[in-house]
Formats: C-alpha cells, structure tokens, sequence
C-alpha cells in the first residue's frame, strides 16, 4: 500500500503465510492478486469488519478498548481510501490485507484481534452480499426513473396512433401510449425479479468462519442485526462455498439489458430515414467524420452492443462455478469481474438509455399520415365481416384479395369505393368506411389490456400507481 505523503512502505504481510518457510514467489502473487478488482468491496469490507469487531466486544472475545481502537482505526483508513491518501498495490494481494496491514501500521498488534472467528471466506461473502444489496437497491431507483419516463410519454402520446408491428411488418395501428407502457411492463418485471432475488442476497454469511464455523462464542445473529440483514445462514458450508446470488443477480441484469437492447433496436430503426417515425437529439446523436449529412444514433447502439458483454459475464460466472468441489474454492475470486462488469454496465445502460428516451420525440405529422390509408387496416375488414355473419376464415380469404386489388390498383384500402368491395362480398355496407380510419380502428378494439384509448387510460392509471 502506499500514501500520497510519501510515506515509507511497510513489508507487505499475506494473511495466510505463517505456516511458510519461504516467501511466495513475486510472479505467483501478481497472478493472484486481486486487489485492482475487489478495491471496489472496500467499503462493504470496512462495514463488515467494524460489525465483526463490534460482537466481539459485546460477547467479551476482545476488551471493549481495544475494539473502539479498532474500529476507530477502519474508520480512518475508510477516509483514507475514499480520499485517494491510501492507494492499494497489487502487493496487498487483496483490499482485506490492505485494509488488516494498514491497521497494523495505525494500531499495532491489536489489528490481529479482528480477524478473531472469522475467515476471508466468510468475510468476501459479506463483502459481495451487502455489495448486491446495494446495486439491486441503485438499479431498482434507476430502473423507476425510467418507468416514471415511460409513464411521462405513454401520457403524452396516448392519442397518437402509430403502427405495431409483427415480423417487422406493419400489423394493426396502435396507441403509441400502449406501445410505451409495454416497455413500461418489461421494466417493471425486471424490479419484480431484483425484489425477488433480494430476499435470497439479504442473508447474513458471517460467523460461517471458513465452512465449518468457530470455537468461539460467536454471536452471528448479532452480526447479522449490525449489517441489516434481514436472515441468517442456516449451513455454514454453503454460507461460504455457494455463488448462485451472484449469477442470478447478473441473470437479472441479463434481462434488463436485454429489454433496453429491444428498446434500442426501434429506436435506430425508427430514427432512420427508411422510416422517419421518431427524432432523436441532437444533443443524443453523433455524425460521421466522412459523411457530414450523417445523424446516427450511437448511444442507442452502444447501449445494444453492451448487452453482449453483460451475456458474457453471465457465462464466466457460470462456467467458473459449474465444476466446484464443496466447500471453497479459489477460482471463486473470478466472480468479481463478471459481477462488477455487469453490475456498472447495467446500471450506467439504464441512466443514459433514460435521457435518451427524455430526448426523443415522435414524428406525428408523419405517422399520421402513414396509418390514414395503410394496409395495416385490413384486420379491421376481417372483423367487420365476422361481425356480418361470416366465418372468420372466410373474411380472411375476401380480406385478403382485397388487400391484393388494392396493392394492384395502388389505392389505399379507405380509397376503394363500395361498388369494389361489394365484388367480394354483399356484406358491405356504407358503414364499413367507419372501420377504416386509425382511431375508430383503436378504439374498436374491446379486451382487457388492449390499445383502446380507453384500454390505455387504465393502464396508465394502473402504471402510474406502481411508480
């Protein structure tokens, strides 16, 4: 470790060598070390210690002095860190030596009191719990901005009619507030299952020890009350040995990038000049350093390709655990990476995808334009059949060849007189006219959570409530 006031190093001291004739060989500890990684758990690491040093006191293992020395001591080298005064080496192994090793140097001989009853094993799964506690709490208020955005626009555009779409075709006209709250409803599933995973990240590890526990009077429920967790371990092997919190919440993640990665992908479709439904920011786009006409959607599309590498850290955390004998294994100390890749990629994914969206508009003179005379109308044919009588298979059949005469002839199926669609079928009637406009088309539409005007009031009611 070193400090920016120039200060002589210590030797550094492994928590784990005394039983070593000789010294672990340089290239070996580079390999192994990890502190450039888990420097990041610094805090949760202090916090667990201080909760660790606090039992202790209380269950009379180390005098009351020497525990407020102690603690006093972690809350300075907190400031240190956090200032910049302390900046941890590769030396240190890992931020618990750094942090164990600098005690010393503040203390003296007491710093090895607080290591009393535990081990690094049960200490970095303390780490990585209140570590997941507070990213799944930091997503969940990122993750209600974004539904508090989508509710914002759904609002604004719940009278605008746009196209839905089905294999990248145009379907059937749409509320653009339907399509807003159902990204509205992707999102808000992804807090479900973070909330969810939540109950199994809030369980206490402290006091597991190595895997089997200590002789000590630990108190581990006391532990456990001091870091808010709201359960304690019941096997002190698999309270040590197990990562599966770790790989369900980047399974999470996984999913949440991949709604905003669908996301994305309507945005710079729908941004470009094929098909002009939506403009992006300027202060939200990039141009081409060789095509100055260029408007280009980056943040969208590296907000896509970010969603790969949170794939990829899903299955390097579960390719590294799926061949672990019980109980510890060091090939466990590979969980930070993906976890704090994934973790920070999600998150700032979330946040910038937020403005973004804040920054977009739609283009509604032209998608008002668009759906007026498109064949996106023709389901509304079909039913207008069924509604006369006709089996809908039958609709179908005339729809379709309606839909080809008016493919043919290049006029819009609102366009054909009566006397045209009477050649497929007596059926129609002046009353026909009234299905083809995009808003009776809307608003004709009679089940629960559909893209009526009036479907979507509810649903904004019901959205807004669970922001």
């Amino acid at each position: 470790m070193s400090t920016k006031k120039g200060n002589e190093k210590a030797e550094k001291e492994l928590l784990w060598q005394s039983r070593f004739a000789e010294p672990f060989d340089r290239e070996a500890l580079l390999f192994s070390s990890s502190v450039d990684v888990d420097k990041a758990l610094y805090q949760e690491d202090i916090r667990g210690s201080i909760a660790h040093v606090t039992m202790l006191s209380e269950e009379a293992i180390i005098p009351v002095e020497e525990a407020r020395l102690i603690i006093e001591g972690l809350e300075d080298i907190e400031q240190e860190i956090s200032s910049g005064a302390l900046v941890p080496e590769w030396e240190d192994e890992d931020i618990h030596t750094v942090i164990e090793n600098r005690l010393k140097e503040k203390i003296g001989p007491i710093a090895g009191k607080i290591h009393s009853g535990r081990s690094r094993n049960d200490q970095v799964a303390t780490d990585t719990r209140l570590y997941l506690k507070r990213m799944i709490s930091e997503l969940d208020a990122a993750l209600g901005s974004l539904k508090k955005l989508l509710v914002e626009k759904a609002e604004t555009y719940r009278a605008t009619i746009i196209f839905g779409y089905t294999h990248l075709q145009r379907a059937q006209p749409i509320s653009a507030g339907h399509y807003y709250l159902a990204y509205f409803n992707m999102f808000h599933r992804d807090q479900e299952r973070l909330y969810d995973l939540l109950k199994r990240v809030d369980v206490s590890p402290l006091g597991a020890a190595a895997f089997a526990g200590s002789t000590l009077p630990l108190n581990a429920r006391r532990s456990m009350e001091l870091l808010d967790f709201g359960s304690l371990f019941d096997n002190s092997i698999d309270a040590v040995s197990d990562r599966d919190i770790v790989i369900e919440f980047i399974a999470a993640c996984s999913v949440v990038m991949m709604h905003l990665s669908r996301f994305c992908e309507d945005l710079i479709l729908w941004s470009s000049s094929e098909f002009n439904y939506v403009e992006i920011s300027d202060s939200f786009s990039t141009g081409s350093s060789i095509m100055p006409q260029k408007k280009n959607a980056d943040i969208a599309e590296l907000v896509r390709g970010k969603t790969g590498r949170v794939y990829g850290d899903l299955l390097n955390i579960l390719t590294v655990m799926k061949g672990l004998p019980l109980s510890y294994n060091r090939d466990m100390q590979e969980d930070k990476p993906p976890l704090f890749d994934a973790a920070g990629t999600t998150l700032s994914c979330i946040r910038i995808f937020t403005r973004l969206l804040s920054n977009t508009r739609l283009n509604e003179e032209r998608l008002a334009r668009l759906t007026a005379g498109d064949l996106s109308l023709a389901t509304e044919i079909a039913e207008y059949l069924v509604k006369k009588g006709l089996p809908f298979r039958d609709a179908h059949r005339i729809t379709g060849r309606i839909v080809t005469r008016s493919i043919e002839t290049d006029t819009p199926l609102p366009g054909l007189d009566l006397d045209a669609y009477r050649e497929f079928s007596e059926l129609f009637g002046e009353d026909l006219y009234d299905s083809l406009k995009p808003d009776s088309s809307v608003n004709s539409k009679k089940t629960h959570g559909s893209t009526s005007f009036s479907s979507v009031e509810e649903q904004l009611r019901n959205a807004a409530a669970k922001c």
